[in-house]
């Protein structure tokens, strides 16, 4: 829908007085260019002879963040998509008691796949902000600043569709389902943090030297 077409649609219709696209679409769209600055000092130290004893392990990060700008990128798609059944499912007639019922069941369907697709997302800009701290300390000091900003859009990227997790994990009944993803979210929030304050404070160390 949105990734072949201008930027400026997207943001026109993101600021627009309408549903969609949303903060989860724009947490995946910050995931994917937390990547692509990660990508920028990979590719601009890789092949270099200064720094070619971590060849291989720039071309390892350089692959893992195409993957991850292709998967957040398809999920700023697929929370328009999600929230758009959510919207649809609230929309359904409630005049008869079947019909309570139906919607009942039709939303609660739809907030937990509103609901998985930021958890995705998050998950997803976790592992960004791993590979950000891997290439904190191999990329070429040249470029650190770049790897700051891949950290600080990473980090701000995983805590906005946080955000949206919990903000659907609220309207879900299975309290098993809430429990687990609440767990999740606890595990993943503390590698967040510890990759974040690392890559931090390497780039402001490298940036001094």
């Amino acid at each position: 829908m949105y990734r072949n077409e201008p930027l400026e649609r997207y943001l026109k219709d993101a600021a627009a007085g309408t549903s969609t696209p949303g903060g989860g679409s724009m947490a995946a769209l910050a995931g994917a260019l937390a990547t692509t600055m990660a990508s920028m000092a990979a590719n601009l130290t890789v092949g270099k002879e200064k720094f070619k004893q971590h060849d291989a392990q720039l071309k390892k990060v350089l692959e893992k963040c195409e993957k991850s700008r292709e998967t957040l990128l398809s999920l700023m798609e697929e929370d328009i998509k999600a929230y758009g059944e959510v919207i649809n499912a609230y929309g359904l007639p409630k005049s008869t008691g079947e019909e309570k019922i139906k919607r009942s069941e039709a939303i609660q369907n739809a907030a937990i796949v509103a609901m998985e697709v930021p958890l995705k997302t998050m998950m997803c800009c976790l592992r960004v902000s791993e590979r950000t701290r891997e290439l904190v300390d191999i990329a070429n000091p040249n470029l650190i600043s770049e790897v700051g900003v891949a950290c600080y859009l990473a980090d701000a990227a995983f805590q906005s569709a946080k955000l949206n997790v919990e903000t659907n994990l609220a309207a879900i009944r299975n309290q098993n389902l809430v429990s687990k993803v609440r767990n999740e979210i606890n595990h993943a929030e503390k590698k967040a943090k510890l990759f974040f304050e690392e890559t931090k404070e390497r780039v402001i160390e490298r940036m001094m030297i």
